[in-house]
């Protein structure tokens, strides 16, 4: 049986990586916001207070993006282009360090407002510290989310991988909330999310041991104690590993549409201060960088033993 689709894919995971590290998000005409509008449009038709209904809104989009992929030649730079097009990394740094830049400038309620593009919680009544926390706890869980996640669906299912795991996380992103109108129709998203993002989740707090070695008897201990407490299945280990790779605190009260949430504390150290946003963007990095590592060596793994 023929490699060379393993060894385009591992090719084309790098250098759509890459193209994300260099170029950042498409600026225009991006294919996640014509999806966006197309699962919008759908919504019409396919809506119904009911799970089912949710449900097969889902198939019906998550379906159709993987059969697109499946129909996509297997070539290098197609790879490049479906991983290029799904990944954030580089729009997430950007975030996480202008939300920095405010702080550090003392312009609080700019910050406020800039952390919005990264958190759902209410920001209003923040102050310095929490501001900075709510943006390294984002720079966390969408980390997992938004690279290590698709690296890793890449590998293992190619084009088709790439692209519906970025369907499922957008579709999750539109309607999977705990509101009137989606707490039923929304459901089958979130936990489809959860069910997609739960391997990649362990993959990351994996590769922030990697990164990390001297931190890792920390980071085994928070993770087991604190991730349970956290209502995700996946941002639970994931900031839990953050927090104790950083040496901070995460987690506690967030304030989400008015309702107060009581959330457990993730790790014991000291409180997030402005500048730990500096450090998690290298450590986001360092373990963004680790999961590409692991995700080519996968390919190329899988090449080798079928030649």
């Amino acid at each position: 049986m023929s490699t060379r689709p393993y060894t385009r894919r591992a090719a084309g995971l790098l250098a759509g990586y890459l193209a994300d590290r260099v170029l950042g998000d498409p600026r225009r005409l991006h294919p996640v916001a014509g999806f966006g509008c197309t699962a919008a449009a759908l919504e019409k038709l396919t809506y119904r207070p009911t799970r089912v209904a949710g449900a097969a809104h889902v198939c019906l989009l998550v379906g159709a993006v993987a059969f697109a992929g499946r129909l996509l030649p297997r070539h290098t730079v197609v790879v490049a282009a479906a991983t290029w097009t799904v990944l954030g990394g580089r729009s997430l740094e950007r975030e996480a360090l202008a939300v920095h830049d405010l702080l550090a400038r003392g312009d609080l309620d700019g910050a406020r407002v800039r952390v919005r593009n990264l958190v759902g919680r209410d920001t209003s009544g923040l102050d310095a510290g929490q501001v900075a926390r709510a943006a390294v706890e984002s720079v966390a869980e969408n980390g997992s989310d938004a690279v290590v996640a698709p690296l890793f669906w890449g590998a293992l299912a190619g084009t088709p991988g790439l692209l519906a795991h970025r369907a499922i996380n957008t579709l999750d992103a539109i309607i999977g909330h705990h509101t009137p109108r989606y707490e039923q129709f929304g459901w089958a998203a979130a936990k489809l999310d959860d069910l997609a993002n739960w391997p990649a989740a362990r993959v990351s707090v994996l590769c922030t041991m990697l990164v990390q070695p001297h931190r890792v008897p920390a980071i085994v201990t928070t993770v087991r104690r604190d991730a349970p407490a956290h209502p995700s299945p996946n941002a639970g280990p994931v900031e839990s590993a953050y927090a104790a790779a950083l040496g901070v605190r995460l987690g506690g009260t967030n304030s989400y549409h008015g309702a107060v949430e009581h959330r457990g504390v993730l790790g014991d150290g000291r409180a997030v201060a402005p500048d730990d946003l500096l450090r998690v963007v290298r450590l986001h990095r360092r373990v963004c960088g680790a999961a590409l590592a692991m995700s080519v060596a996968a390919s190329l793994g899988v090449s080798a033993l079928r030649s």
